[in-house]
């Protein structure tokens, strides 16, 4: 796995390289700014790139509009977000626009190393990582939506869970459920929110982020 990893502090590179690395990890470039990475990614082809939404000169949305950008010129290679703080907007804007290889973390959960070389690896490898505070603040957004109302509690730690991209093992694991009334409660879930269900898991991913964000 190549990787470029984009922040303007130098700090929180460091420690994103010394993590990706101690993982096995080839980084192949560090960017302090967006044009910076344009002209790595161009330059060493990375598989994966790790990049903060907000980057120099204005501290805003630098890193998504790189993000949209990179994502419409290498479709194959995966985009991981990191952000200081949950804005579930910016994450939609660009989850709502690819079919995978793409990730949103807060920057808080690099220091639970596990949780994170977990996500590279999916995005990496073609999937989904959404952070977990970011699908509650999504939930809690449409709470009062009756479609959503409609679900069970189990439906909706089911539909939390998928919407940050757990496969269905783990999602089986994590609830404590066999894997067969699993697919039952998808399946109901797929049926009360007038969501058909996809054979792939990042489409998944993104029916049900693109009904959350509906209004």
């Amino acid at each position: 796995m190549r990787v470029i990893v984009a922040d303007d502090s130098a700090l929180f590179r460091e420690g994103l390289v010394r993590v990706l690395e101690s993982a096995g990890c080839e980084v192949a470039g560090q960017a302090r700014h967006v044009e910076e990475l344009y002209q790595l990614v161009a330059r060493e082809q990375p598989s994966l790139v790790v990049l903060d939404i907000r980057m120099p000169p204005t501290q805003t949305d630098e890193g998504l509009v790189a993000a949209n950008r990179l994502r419409g010129e290498y479709p194959d290679m995966g985009i991981l977000l990191l952000s200081q703080y949950v804005e579930s907007h910016h994450a939609m804007e660009l989850l709502s626009r690819t079919s995978g290889r793409v990730g949103y973390l807060l920057k808080d959960r690099v220091a639970e190393v596990s949780e994170f070389l977990d996500a590279v690896r999916r995005v990496e490898g073609g999937g989904s990582a959404i952070d977990p505070l970011v699908v509650s603040q999504l939930l809690a957004q449409k709470r009062s939506r009756n479609l959503v109302d409609d679900l069970t509690d189990r439906e909706k730690s089911v539909l939390g869970l998928m919407a940050e991209g757990r496969s269905n093992e783990s999602i089986a694991s994590e609830l404590r459920i066999s894997p067969k009334t699993l697919e039952s409660h998808i399946g109901t879930i797929y049926s009360k929110l007038g969501l058909e269900p996809e054979g792939s898991h990042h489409r998944r991913v993104l029916a049900v982020l693109s009904y959350l964000r509906s209004t």
